[in-house]
């Protein structure tokens, strides 16, 4: 007699023995109790979870000599029959092979006969989303109002892929991943029966590598006792399966945390060496930084993190020193740079190269701090600016300290250092000349003259924005009743631009609409301006580097993973 591997030998042959789908063997041993079981049921979820086998535990309850039962006897012919997969009255079609019109019509023309020896006839129908569209429509009527005597049980990995019109037509059933530790005490009841001795940390990996499904757990560990001596070593297991050790996923994560690149790479290269896949190093890399950030954020992990408890309390005591934001700056980084990885001609470059990127994550700080420490530096460098505070000061205080007066000006009017008509359309008269000297009386010459250009050179801007970019470091200088004097600053090609004969027009033409009467521009040139703008842009350009040089502004960066557009130092 040929062997028969384990995931045949220790099938379930009740619902009891179905492991990590209680939520559907038990609706359905209510279901053939109450006699409420449908006539089309289909059954969805991962690979070796269970879904064949429950369709064929359900058959023999519907057709058991004792039943219809939730718990078949076994014992029966039609039970018997059922178990060895030659009943005359159940019928396992392979989706994939039996897709056509043509062979779902025959399926529809034997339906109307009765079983032979059986309560029902029952066809099981395995991947049944393989089959083309035709047959589907040619199965629509007949799933709808079968004979009494069919039953229809449907399995399928990809239940999206049915149409509505069958899945509205079947009671759905959706069967889960089975949790590790679940899977590895079903490995060890295995193992006790096979007589086999085993670390309980191999079997934890060999749970691990099946990824929920127990067919695959059961094939892995046949693999593993074929190699072994009646005990399974943890070593051993990892030597025939190819399976990266977790300690290294460990080790690699602290190399990252600690941002040591040399020990990452050490560990790359013995991995490579080894064989192992490296695409596959990178998911189980992903995910434990996942696992690290659950474990970091929540204070009961167990719902969200399929880890044994030993694991756990590894991750926890790894991440104790390490910052929420850090952890989502790696899974970040290392879901973005997924693709990098998977489609690379050379995938060791590509991880050599996300070490690299990673060990440039520093720890961050909360984001209110952040915001805090950088309004403390703006006000830090607005500080280092000559005749600048940070601030600005109140109307009517100078920002040396005290309080002035305005200057009174006649009801209607106002003064040149409020910079703009009391009313639209009204021009500055005469008067204003003598509410300049009333401020410069009072101290407040030099901001009125300032007042009063500033709102000038604005208007000159909105049509002449070249011409009023030049006028930028010029100063009114002094106004009379039918004059001003303006200081020329700024460089060579600025003094050109301003004394060509349309562009001092236009100066004069905006003063004139300005201050409400003609008003002549004497333009002189001011001692060491080039000298002065030098110095300033220096300062400025100093000022400018240490702000972008600031580790506050670095820290910025990376958080938010931004780039510096502009850097303005107030005047």
């Amino acid at each position: 007699m040929s062997y028969l591997v384990l995931a045949r030998k220790y099938r379930p042959q009740v619902f009891d023995d179905v492991i990590g789908q209680a939520h559907v063997t038990l609706t359905l041993a209510n279901a053939i109790v109450s006699q409420r079981v449908a006539h089309a049921m289909l059954f969805s979820g991962p690979r070796g979870t269970g879904k064949t086998t429950v369709a064929r535990i359900l058959a023999k309850a519907m057709n058991c000599e004792k039943g219809p039962t939730p718990v078949p006897c076994n014992r029966c012919r039609s039970c018997r029959e059922i178990t060895a997969g030659h009943s005359s009255d159940v019928f396992e079609i392979d989706g994939a092979s039996n897709n056509s019109v043509d062979q779902i019509r025959e399926l529809r023309d034997n339906v109307r006969y009765m079983p032979a020896r059986s309560r029902h006839k029952i066809y099981i129908i395995d991947e049944v989303h393989m089959l083309s569209i035709a047959a589907f429509n040619a199965l629509l009527k007949t799933l709808e109002e079968p004979p009494a005597h069919v039953l229809f049980m449907f399995a399928t990995t990809e239940a999206h892929k049915i149409p509505v019109t069958i899945l509205s037509r079947c009671q759905r059933h959706d069967f889960r991943r089975v949790a590790l530790e679940t899977i590895r005490d079903h490995l060890a009841k295995i193992c006790d029966m096979e007589g086999f001795g085993y670390e309980p940390e191999s079997l934890l990996t060999v749970a691990r590598e099946a990824g929920g499904s127990v067919r695959d757990s059961l094939s892995l560990l046949d693999q593993v006792m074929s190699c072994s001596e009646k005990t399974i070593g943890h070593a051993q297991v990892l030597q025939v399966l190819g399976i990266i050790d977790r300690k290294t996923i460990f080790e690699l994560a602290d190399a990252v945390l600690r941002g040591d690149i040399a020990a990452g790479v050490k560990l790359l290269d013995d991995i490579y060496a080894g064989g192992h896949d490296l695409k596959k190093l990178y998911t189980e890399l992903t995910i434990h930084v996942r696992n690290m950030l659950m474990i970091r954020k929540e204070t009961d992990p167990g719902a969200i993190v399929d880890l044994p408890k030993h694991e756990v309390e590894a991750i926890q005591k790894q991440v104790s020193g390490v910052s929420e934001l850090q952890l989502v700056q790696f899974f970040e980084l290392l879901l973005r740079e997924e693709s990098t990885v998977r489609f690379s001609a050379h995938p060791k470059l590509a991880m050599e190269m996300l070490f690299f990127k990673l060990s440039q994550i520093r720890p961050t700080l909360p984001i209110d701090d952040l915001i805090e420490k950088i309004d403390r530096l703006r006000a830090d460098l607005a500080a280092k600016v000559p005749g600048s505070s940070g601030q600005t000061p109140p109307r009517g205080e100078p920002a040396g300290g005290g309080r002035v007066e305005e200057p009174q000006v006649p009801p209607g009017r106002t003064s040149v250092a409020q910079g703009r008509p009391a009313s639209a359309g009204a021009g500055i008269q005469g008067d204003d000349a003598v509410a300049v000297q009333a401020a410069a009386g009072a101290g407040r010459a030099d901001a009125a003259l300032d007042d009063a250009w500033e709102a000038v050179r604005e208007t000159i801007s909105e049509n002449h924005p070249s011409l009023g970019a030049a006028l930028a470091r010029c100063r009114l200088e002094r106004i009379g009743e039918d004059a001003l004097e303006l200081k020329i600053g700024g460089n060579g090609f600025s003094r050109k631009v301003i004394r060509r004969k349309k562009n001092t027009e236009i100066v004069e033409r905006a003063c004139s609409d300005y201050f409400g009467r003609h008003m002549s521009v004497k333009l002189t040139a001011e001692a060491g301006a080039d000298q002065d703008r030098t110095r300033l842009l220096r300062k400025k350009e100093i000022l400018t580097r240490e702000a972008l040089s600031h580790p506050l502004v670095a820290e910025a960066v990376t958080l938010f993973d931004g780039k510096v557009v502009d850097v303005r130092v107030a005047d």
